[in-house]
């Protein structure tokens, strides 16, 4: 059985112009936020463009065996288990430690106020919540993998049988 994902990735395969190298894959689907109403409200800040950039816990791509993000690459992101919302280009990546993400990706970031006291914030929570999860000690030195990212793809999903 084809999920939307699979389904909008194929959509938006469809939807490149013809002559066009077509990606082979995307990286994976992924919804942002701790909660499926975070979810949706932060899918909302990514579509509108007040959202392009994002942070991660550089620990979790060793703990988690998956490969570190690389400018280029393609994410589906979601706003439920299999509610596709855009697809995303990462074209910036760079390490940073928390203490030191600068007020630009806070208010890249379009959370909350987008201060870098709100963004602390709203990350500290995300930091304790990852660490205890695989198993590390929160620091304020915590290596994040910062992302820049845009759209490159937000149509609906079309919902009439396989593509």
């Amino acid at each position: 059985m084809t999920t939307n994902v699979e389904r909008y990735w194929n959509q938006y395969l469809i939807s490149l112009p013809g002559g066009q190298e077509q990606p082979s894959r995307y990286v994976e689907c992924f919804a942002f936020g701790f909660t499926p109403a975070d979810a949706l409200e932060i899918a909302q800040l990514v579509l509108n463009g007040t959202k392009t950039a994002t942070g991660s816990v550089f620990w979790s791509y060793d703990a988690d065996k998956k490969p570190l993000p690389i400018a280029g690459d393609l994410w589906i992101v979601i706003a439920g288990s299999d509610a596709p919302v855009c697809i995303i280009q990462t074209t910036e990546v760079r390490i940073i430690p928390f203490d030191e993400v600068t007020a630009d990706y806070a208010w890249d970031g379009g959370e909350g106020d987008r201060c870098l006291a709100s963004w602390r914030e709203i990350y500290w929570e995300y930091i304790e919540r990852e660490c205890q999860r695989i198993g590390l000690e929160p620091t304020t030195k915590a290596p994040l993998m910062m992302e820049r990212f845009r759209v490159v793809y937000a149509e609906p999903l079309r919902l009439w049988g396989d593509l």
